[in-house]
């Protein structure tokens, strides 16, 4: 039976959280534009919500980051909100939807709880990181040893990798356009010149690359690390390396869009995902830790035993489009 709960009852599960928050539903559906994780650990994330919080349904709209704020913005354009909660894999998506009113203000309190470098990077009041993940080097284990695995970014341009990289496209994949922003900060763009005469085999997704490996079709890939340790829990004969010329972290970030649908149950669903059980289901699959006292997936060493590549919102929002363009000029896609 619909019937809606007091602020009380509807949020007594999560402890203190804003007193501002309208209560939500009980038949509420919560429509989720998710790229920052695969479409099965998507649907596996909305079932757990929905059994901490029965009644109210998550529906999984996963699509690659670029796709999916392009959507949103397509929604704006024609007045016809969809979206309740949006959780880009670029960061400047966030920046560009608040300076259009686009985004819905509310103070998250489970956002205390969050490490001072991502609270940082967070934008209180507008957006959250609710995750954050590492680019890594990934290789087939039956068909390349670790000694014969790159080591590095560079290793990569190597021409015995040539027709076996497997990679996503910075026009599609929100963390592709951080990841090519960063090595073209470090290296210039004569890398992905040099890279194309290597002739990788481009898909959309940063989960393609994972695909590709695991039917032996490509050796090697640049990807985003929990689509890979995803694929090893899965039986995937892959391994993943650390770069050693400097890690590129892509920081992942959900907000409410202006006018959702379901405000409440978006608040809701919003403090879950900034929550120690959220943050413990996507560090378990590679992901870093983004909340204070929620540990690491053993073998991952922590973001400051090494070089990091570091980039600003202000740079990604600028550059990720100037880098695209100059892709498909360099790879003719």
């Amino acid at each position: 039976m619909s019937h809606l709960l007091t602020r009380r009852a509807a949020f007594g599960g999560l402890g203190a959280l804003s007193v501002t928050t309208p209560a939500w539903a009980a038949d509420d559906t919560v429509t989720w534009y998710i790229s920052q994780i695969d479409a099965e650990q998507a649907e596996a994330a909305g079932r757990a919500f929905t059994a901490q919080y029965p009644g109210i349904k998550v529906e999984v709209v996963r699509v690659t980051g670029q796709v999916a704020f392009q959507r949103l913005q397509m929604d704006i354009r024609n007045n016809t909100p969809h979206c309740d909660v949006f959780s880009a894999s670029d960061i400047s998506h966030m920046a560009v939807l608040k300076d259009q009113g686009a985004l819905t203000p509310y103070q998250a309190t489970n956002a205390q709880g969050l490490g001072p470098v991502y609270r940082a990077l967070s934008d209180d009041g507008w957006y959250y990181v609710n995750d954050a993940a590492r680019f890594v080097l990934i290789r087939n284990t039956n068909r390349v040893t670790e000694a014969q695995a790159p080591k590095t970014w560079t290793d990569l341009l190597d021409p015995r990798w040539k027709g076996q990289i497997a990679c996503a496209h910075p026009a599609f994949s929100g963390g592709m356009g951080t990841w090519v922003l960063a090595i073209t900060k470090t290296y210039g763009w004569t890398y992905f010149e040099k890279l194309a005469a290597n002739n990788p085999r481009i898909g959309r997704s940063a989960v393609d690359p994972v695909t590709l490996l695991t039917a032996g079709e490509c050796l090697v890939s640049p990807t985003f690390g929990p689509a890979a340790y995803h694929g090893i829990d899965k039986g995937s004969p892959i391994a993943v390396s650390q770069a050693q010329d400097g890690a590129v972290v892509i920081v992942l970030p959900s907000a409410i869009p202006a006018r959702a649908p379901h405000p409440g149950a978006a608040r809701l669903f919003l403090e879950w995902l900034l929550s120690d059980e959220y943050a413990r289901r996507v560090s378990a699959v590679g992901s870093d830790p983004i909340r204070l006292g929620v540990p690491p997936r053993p073998g991952i060493p922590a973001l400051d035993t090494g070089k990091v590549i570091q980039l600003t919102v202000a740079e990604i929002r600028a550059g990720v489009p100037e880098i695209t363009e100059k892709w498909r000029d360099t790879f003719g896609s």
